[in-house]
């Protein structure tokens, strides 16, 4: 696979339709991009009218190994009914392939945005989090990674003093906060937790809603600590935060218990998704895309927000955690 095919620049429309027409869809339709930068994602309608959404994975990013899990566990939800969208089967295979590509094939799924501040939504999707563990904890990912230091800090760390992109004059301040980061979540973090498969990406925009919720887009399904799956969920200040977290877990445990000890890592997770997120668009640059949508992070603004954001978490990691309310 050659690194024009890992930026998807031979990833042409016509090899789109050929791979579609090889599992005997005939597309209707133009195929719409969707808002994705990881895999190239599409929308199109078949000569049946029927609307359907095609996935091209990015290459180098999981094994065919990696990606099946994701589609196991999706259609094991599914079966649970559980609402998540779930690849479709062609052949007895989810996962598919053409010229080098492996791609997937989803219905199309609309709803409204979920209202992070509508308290019934918020119980439903507790509710459905409950389900989605009660599921994920029948077992582990085998061959998916866990949520660990590793590959949200370290590496990224390393990649950090590697990368030209942070401005030489910037560099030390910035690396600087990193490591003060770094060592404060070292401080907090705890693998004291029974893992589990995750959705692993579960923020508002994965979650639309249709009579329900209906999560989507599993492609960062790992194993991990229940928790989270659940903060990216939390808005507003702490008193806003410790109502929604108490909505969300009275809701869950109906389905699952909930070790609330777990509510220690919420900030840790932040800080390492920050860390996680900036080395993902620096392992990018080379997609034309991310250059095209993220322009700012060639400037020096930027690199001083960043060292002030990383600067800000550590103070956050040093207050006493969110806890539940007692019951009495």
């Amino acid at each position: 696979m050659t690194d024009s095919a890992f930026n998807f620049q031979t990833l042409h429309p016509d090899t789109i339709m050929d791979a579609l027409f090889e599992q005997g869809i005939r597309v209707d339709s133009g195929l719409t991009p969707l808002n994705s930068f990881e895999n190239r994602v599409y929308q199109f309608q078949d000569e049946d009218r029927k609307r359907y959404v095609v996935k091209f994975y990015r290459p180098h990013r999981w094994s065919a190994e990696q990606i099946q899990e994701e589609h196991d566990f999706g259609l094991e939800l599914l079966a649970d009914e559980v609402p998540v969208a779930a690849p479709l089967v062609y052949s007895d295979r989810t996962l598919l392939r053409h010229q080098g590509f492996m791609f997937a094939v989803f219905p199309s799924l609309g709803g409204r945005q979920y209202e992070t501040d509508n308290i019934d939504q918020m119980e439903w999707v507790g509710r459905y989090l409950g389900r989605i563990h009660q599921t994920g904890r029948r077992k582990l990912f085998e061959k998916r990674p866990a949520i660990g230091l590793s590959e949200y800090l370290f590496e990224p760390r390393v990649l950090f003093e590697q990368t030209s992109l942070v401005p030489a004059a910037l560099k030390p301040a910035f690396l600087k906060a990193t490591d003060a980061l770094i060592d404060e979540v070292k401080l907090h973090w705890h693998d004291r937790f029974d893992a589990l498969r995750l959705h692993g990406d579960c923020h508002p925009g994965n979650i639309l809603w249709r009579d329900g919720p209906l999560f989507v887009d599993l492609d960062d399904a790992r194993n991990g600590p229940a928790i989270q799956d659940i903060w990216m969920l939390l808005n507003g200040d702490k008193a806003e935060q410790r109502m929604q977290l108490e909505t969300i877990i009275e809701a869950y445990e109906e389905f699952t218990p909930f070790d609330s000890d777990e509510i220690a890592l919420i900030e840790p997770l932040r800080a390492m998704r920050m860390v996680y997120y900036l080395a993902w668009i620096i392992r990018r640059w080379d997609d034309p895309a991310f250059p095209r949508n993220f322009p700012w992070i060639l400037e020096e603004d930027y690199w001083r927000g960043q060292t002030a954001t990383f600067t800000e978490q550590v103070r956050v990691l040093r207050e006493p955690p969110l806890k539940l309310t007692p019951m009495y």
